[in-house]
């Protein structure tokens, strides 16, 4: 069972209905308890980075997290906000994130494009992965974001893009996965990325 971290500033609904579609055992999580359970985890992500942190820790799931995923080593997937906070600190609410990877959180520079990025966008692999099953070298996701995270460990990107600057759209490191992008709203080639995901958790492969 994939478990999907539903939270006050979360996008959980939509992941869920999108795995439903593959098929994939899954079910929204509003507490830390209900993770004991998940064979891999998902956090979603709409908002700021702020919020996603006020509500994690509100909501308690802060250790609960850090059990099952650094410790534990289930596989973790964070899509959008979820993919900033996986960083040191985000400028977005000049917020301290969770800093499972190393780097942090910047704006982007308003005077070269417009902000937010929304629409589709080239994703460009920088190496492969087993979430990248069946995909080519570079395919087209739908993105909504203002900031863009900055690694500080090159080895742990997994994708660029291009929006004003070259930033990194996905990273991979240990048992975490995570999309700038939001794969849920991104069609046939986004399900692809769940449906890895799933695999990867030992759940259906579709």
């Amino acid at each position: 069972m994939i478990g999907i971290i539903d939270y006050k500033a979360g996008n959980a609904p939509s992941v869920l209905n999108a795995l439903h579609r593959l098929g994939v055992p899954s079910s929204l999580v509003s507490s830390p308890d209900g993770l004991r359970a998940a064979a891999g985890i998902i956090l979603p992500g709409v908002g700021s980075a702020k919020a996603t942190m006020d509500s994690l820790k509100d909501m308690g799931f802060i250790d609960a997290l850090e059990e099952r995923v650094l410790k534990q080593g289930i596989p973790f997937l964070g899509i959008c906000v979820g993919f900033q906070v996986l960083f040191e600190h985000s400028d977005e609410g000049d917020v301290d994130c969770l800093g499972w990877m190393p780097g942090e959180v910047k704006k982007y520079p308003e005077d070269m494009v417009r902000v937010p990025q929304m629409g589709w966008n080239e994703v460009k692999f920088v190496r492969r992965h087993a979430i990248l099953s069946s995909l080519n070298d570079s395919e087209f996701f739908y993105f909504v974001n203002s900031y863009y995270v900055i690694p500080r460990d090159e080895n742990i990107v997994l994708a660029k893009t291009r929006y004003g600057i070259e930033f990194c759209s996905m990273a991979a490191y240990k048992n975490m996965c995570a999309a700038q992008f939001h794969v849920e709203k991104s069609g046939a080639v986004g399900l692809k990325v769940l449906r890895n995901f799933a695999w990867m958790a030992g759940g259906k492969h579709c």
